[in-house]
């Protein structure tokens, strides 16, 4: 049996204040109701974890985690990139919070070697449709795939390719849903640059999404249908996305579903043999020192490693790394916090048919029953 393993991530947000201490911060204007200068950001974080360098190395806001992708060596990594990418000025006015990265800051992105950035995400558009623009050239320039989002609405729902040599691809489709406050109007049309926004979440359009799908997918091919849906906070998994869900994996396009959204990580599903993770949880933010739904621990974050069997796209295995970000950056988080997120995976897996297990090298392995 050949395995192929996938990195997969929650929301990357690049912008605000780690855009601001990376070596070429944007305009830190900010148009929110309470802050309105993105250095307050670090400043808070400083408050709570110390002090934090200016015009750091691309590759300090992965810490750890870099060693560990390269002693694991996934063959396509893939996070959802909840950031534009952009020095456009002109902010989504019916929107609070705006994300934005400087262009000549995506080497933060290349220094982990991402393959694939989804962006059919709540804040892409949250410096216009030329923001958009510029981070679709910015990213694709610096060799990055994209998923979720485009020009129009063939380009948002066709997949990032990465290509795994000597066993085939892994394809990376992706699509919002308005759950996650994903404004209708950023949904991609013929001839209108935007997202891939759902209509809905059920079995209908799971399947109007797997014909989209099929037209892509060859044999051997391994694909992630990625999905932003859902509140930030509360670890209740809605009927409609594990209607939706089931309803992938039952067309037989979609191996691996990767939802993103909420803010804190919830349970993990293997249906049929195929993974379910209905929220990864935060990756990277600028939210040390935030105060507010505390006792979700939003400053740990897990690595999602996924080997698939190449020959038929089932999981063989899921290892989590977790980590806690501090000053901005992604440390192995403590013992004492690999057991509380543990004891969380468990609770909220046991409705699921799956529980974590703790190993002596703090990582978490998933294990599961098997469901027809």
């Amino acid at each position: 049996m050949s395995v192929v393993t996938l990195f997969l991530s929650g929301d990357v947000m690049t912008g605000r204040g780690i855009d601001q201490v990376l070596p070429c911060p944007s305009d830190p204007r900010l148009y929110e109701p309470y802050v309105r200068d993105a250095r307050t950001y670090a400043e808070l974080a400083e408050g709570v974890n110390g002090p934090i360098g200016r015009a750091v190395d691309f590759s300090y806001i992965w810490g750890t985690v870099l060693a560990e992708l390269e002693s694991v060596g996934p063959a396509a990594r893939i996070v959802n990139l909840e950031t534009s990418v952009t020095v456009a000025d002109a902010h989504w006015t019916d929107k609070s919070i705006h994300y934005r990265m400087h262009p000549a800051n995506v080497g933060c992105l290349t220094a982990a070697k991402i393959d694939c950035c989804v962006l059919a995400n709540n804040h892409v558009l949250d410096w216009g449709f030329l923001g958009l623009t510029e981070t679709l050239e910015t990213l694709h320039a610096a060799g990055l795939g994209t998923a979720g989002a485009g020009s129009d609405a063939s380009e948002a729902e066709a997949p990032a390719i990465v290509d795994i040599p000597g066993e085939g691809r892994a394809l990376v489709f992706a699509c919002g849903s308005a759950t996650s406050g994903i404004p209708a109007a950023w949904r991609a049309g013929p001839g209108k640059a935007g997202v891939n926004l759902l209509d809905e979440l059920s079995a209908a359009a799971a399947r109007r999404t797997a014909q989209v799908v099929e037209r892509f997918r060859r044999p051997r091919d391994i694909v992630v249908m990625s999905v932003h849906w859902g509140e930030n906070w509360g670890y209740t998994i809605p009927h409609e996305q594990r209607e939706f869900a089931h309803a992938l994996v039952d067309t037989g396009a979609v191996d691996v579903v990767h939802g993103h959204s909420s803010h804190h990580a919830k349970g993990i599903e293997v249906y049929r043999g195929k993974p379910i993770i209905y929220g990864c949880g935060d990756f990277v933010n600028d939210y040390e020192g935030i105060s507010g739904h505390l006792h979700y621990r939003g400053d740990l974050s897990l690595a999602y490693f996924v080997g698939i069997d190449a020959s038929n796209g089932a999981l063989v295995d899921l290892r989590i790394k977790p980590t806690q970000m501090r000053r901005f950056s992604l440390h192995d988080a403590s013992r004492a916090d690999t057991e509380w997120l543990k004891n969380m995976l468990d609770h909220e897996g046991r409705p699921l048919g799956t529980r974590a297990e703790l190993g002596a090298d703090d990582h978490l392995t998933l294990r599961w029953q098997l469901s027809v």
